[in-house]
């Protein structure tokens, strides 16, 4: 896996901080942020069951459905992103859920209470979520946006956007996002190597908007989510093509790592697939 020196590293990190404002330098410590412009590239590999080992300095990424993703990692580490309680019919408890409550399929009331880590991405005060978990392998935090209310209104944070730094890699769940990052946002979001966007085209973001975000990321890898209809996701991918590759994996995984860049950004599209109950 591919490693900064760390003098240069330091020496990079110390630089880009002297460049922040003030504000960014409050930040706590983010290799995502630090480095964002020193990244090598993506090397992905298509890969069967999630109850399989994940190869050593890899991600494993399978889509569970709507906006829920299974994130594993080498060390056993499970996540699932905007969990909503059921991702089919088997005993399977991750360790770390993240959920968004702009609507109920991106969160439930009751998560089961054998998770050890449930990460909810709205206000809970007069904050914003702020969360930073260190689990070692991986490290999980949030950029908080704000979401639209019934009949005009604006609920203030009330939308994660959760970043995954695990394995040298940075991969981003936008959540139910509703407007365009902020340059604050696209500061403290850094590099994003990897991005599941929601692609519905209306109840999230228009898609000339979702376009406009990704070619701002830059994300080697880009995986459409929450698109209910093929219309939807075959007019992203169509307003995608320009700027980057379409591969359609024809599965509901895929196994990334930090090698060698593909020659050009791609749209990988998955198949949403509940995970299956396997036998002993």
């Amino acid at each position: 896996m591919f490693r900064l020196p760390l003098i240069a590293a330091a020496a990079l990190a110390a630089a880009l901080s002297a460049a922040l404002p003030a504000a960014a330098q409050e930040r706590r410590m983010s290799h995502c942020i630090a480095i964002a412009d020193a990244a090598p590239g993506l090397n992905y590999v298509h890969k069967a069951a999630y109850t399989e080992p994940v190869p050593d300095f890899s991600v494993r990424i399978s889509y569970v459905d709507h906006s829920m993703f299974l994130i594993q990692t080498p060390g056993g580490l499970d996540v699932i992103t905007d969990f909503n309680g059921y991702i089919g019919a088997q005993d399977f408890v991750p360790d770390v859920v993240t959920m968004n409550h702009a609507h109920s399929t991106h969160w439930t009331a009751r998560p089961d209470p054998r998770i050890p880590h449930v990460l909810r991405g709205w206000a809970e005060g007069p904050e914003g979520a702020d969360h930073h978990l260190d689990l070692g392998e991986m490290l999980i935090r949030n950029v908080s946006t704000d979401i639209r209310q019934g009949f005009g209104g604006r609920e203030a944070d009330g939308n994660s956007i959760f970043i995954f730094e695990v394995e040298g890699l940075c991969i981003g769940h936008m959540g139910h996002l509703h407007h365009e990052p902020s340059e604050e946002d696209y500061a403290a979001l850094g590099r994003l190597d990897v991005v599941m966007i929601a692609v519905d085209g209306g109840l999230t973001l228009p898609i000339d908007v979702v376009v406009r975000i990704m070619e701002r990321l830059k994300s080697s890898v880009v995986i459409p989510m929450h698109w209910f209809g093929r219309g939807a996701l075959e007019r992203f991918l169509l307003a995608m093509s320009e700027e980057f590759r379409i591969e359609r994996v024809g599965g509901s995984d895929l196994v990334v790592s930090l090698r060698d860049l593909p020659p050009q950004p791609t749209v990988m599209v998955l198949e949403p697939e509940f995970l299956p109950v396997f036998q002993e």
